[in-house]
């Protein structure tokens, strides 16, 4: 591998490790501002941390890989998670920002959950914490992965030396640093990440061996004339299991965390506009890679046995060693910056949700910082042994815990922001029947094949069966002294 490559990977990591230690001298000094960047994120970090955590390697990888192989039907998971964040931004984002501050000063959702429902506190933040920690091992294995594929493929190395060292360099900064400093290498990852989606579908198109717009479009009517299509083969099952990944963003703790941490719940309007136009850069761009990388590929003649490979293979053949390097360092920043978010989220519930609740009740700010640190540590090991399969696929995992969180928290989140007469005891339904069914479903196989037609993504009924479940014991339950009034200070 060229010294122009390696050169801008430890650039990269340099300044990852630099953010971490700015960030641990600025603001670890508590719990708060350790899990939570004491609530003063300025718009366009929050928007750009949110963007960047939320997409991951699955943009660089997953859905690059699945337009590639499966042609512009693809899109419409792209076209539904945008429709998802924008809502998500609207319904959740000011609410979120408000109630966990007025509600006892909430630093997790469990714990926003608990002091909403105080009746049911225990069996909310124990349960909720649970589904985090577990949903967020595999999702953060997802990343994982992503790192070990870039090494093997890239760099001819070890695909376990990959996935170690990308989470060492996430663990190190995480560690050190905590939130701000996951927030701040967001916003830097999210401008790497945007701006190499900005340059590869036009390179591609333009450069050497591209051909133009047309001559892509003619190739890929050779492989196949639907390429282009957006409804291709496209059931109503497929178009439902497709758009509604976008309900899933309601109940994504990693990505909803960033809203409690605006500085001010005026200025969320302002990071909604920076985050939405940040996200249709990015999804049109990948979108790009996968549908034109597949033409320059067959134009040229070139044989692709993975095709979540797709973006780094074409950063070797179109581009100039450093280019190349910094184009593996938004590979990198997609999946280090999902990563963090994730293992900080899972942190923060084990710290706060279980040691803080169970072991240590009086626990001082300098030990709660240090467990936090030591629970960043034993996640991101449990999540590097799920990830020591070479042959999983980043999509899969991904789809699997997003699932799991959207149908477990989505419901529960926007109810009980939304909805005065939901009760305790509805939102324990919501989270166990949710939660459960997701699994059930995939463990069915229910989401692979359904009534003896295409699979049913997990999300669709985890999500109304989660909803139901919360509706139907909230209104079968006495609400006298079930909950604090909505909006009503805790303090």
């Amino acid at each position: 591998m060229a010294i122009g490559v390696w050169i801008s990977l430890i650039l990269y990591f340099l300044l990852m490790l630099a953010i971490g230690v700015y960030a641990w001298r600025k603001s670890t000094s508590n719990s708060e501002e350790y899990i939570l960047g004491g609530r003063n994120l300025h718009p366009a970090v929050a928007a750009l941390s949110a963007g960047a955590s939320d997409m991951s390697g699955w943009l660089l990888l997953g859905l690059p890989g699945a337009l590639y192989a499966a042609g512009l039907v693809e899109a419409w998971i792209g076209i539904g998670l945008f429709v998802g964040a924008l809502l998500n931004w609207i319904i959740v984002a000011p609410r979120l920002r408000e109630q966990t501050e007025r509600y006892d000063n909430s630093l997790t959702i469990p714990g926003f959950l608990a002091n909403r429902f105080p009746t049911r506190a225990l069996p909310l933040r124990v349960i909720s914490a649970v589904v985090i920690v577990v949903f967020f091992a595999v999702y953060t294995a997802s990343g994982l992965v992503g790192g070990g594929k870039l090494f093997a493929s890239a760099f001819d190395g070890s695909y376990q030396a990959g996935v170690w060292l990308t989470l060492g360099v996430v663990m190190a900064y995480t560690v050190v640093g905590g939130f701000l400093a996951v927030s701040l290498t967001d916003f830097v990852q999210g401008c790497i990440m945007m701006l190499a989606l900005i340059i590869m579908p036009l390179v591609v198109l333009m450069g050497p061996g591209g051909g133009g717009f047309d001559q892509a479009r003619q190739t890929l009517a050779e492989v196949d004339p639907n390429f282009m299509s957006l409804t291709r083969g496209l059931t109503v099952v497929g178009f439902l299991s497709a758009v509604t990944w976008g309900l899933g963003y309601f109940g994504q703790p990693h990505i909803i965390v960033r809203f409690m941490a605006v500085r001010r719940v005026e200025e969320v309007p302002t990071a909604r506009n920076i985050g939405m136009a940040w996200m249709a850069i990015s999804l049109i761009g990948a979108i790009g890679v996968g549908v034109f990388g597949r033409a320059y590929v067959e134009r040229n003649g070139l044989s692709i046995e993975d095709p979540e490979t797709i973006f780094i293979v074409l950063s070797e053949l179109l581009f100039h060693p450093l280019v190349t390097g910094f184009l593996f360092a938004a590979l990198l920043a997609a999946i280090m910056s999902t990563v963090s978010s994730q293992l900080l989220v899972s942190s923060s519930s084990l710290t706060e949700d279980f040691y803080r609740l169970f072991l240590n009740r009086d626990a001082s700010d300098k030990t709660l910082v240090l467990v936090g640190r030591l629970a960043v540590l034993a996640v991101g090991i449990v999540a590097a042994f799920i990830a020591r399969d070479p042959d999983s696929n980043v999509l899969s995992l991904v789809s699997h815990a997003w699932a799991g969180f959207g149908a477990a928290f989505g419901p529960l989140i926007i109810l009980s922001l939304t909805w005065s007469r939901m009760t305790g005891r509805g939102a324990v339904a919501g989270l166990v029947v949710g939660a459960v069914t997701v699994m059930v479903w995939i463990w069915a196989g229910l989401n692979a094949s359904f009534m003896g037609g295409p699979g049913v993504y997990e999300i669709i009924p985890g999500f109304i069966a989660s909803a139901l479940a919360i509706v139907i014991v909230s209104m079968m339950t006495e609400a006298k002294g079930e909950f604090r009034p909505l909006g009503q200070p805790s303090r």
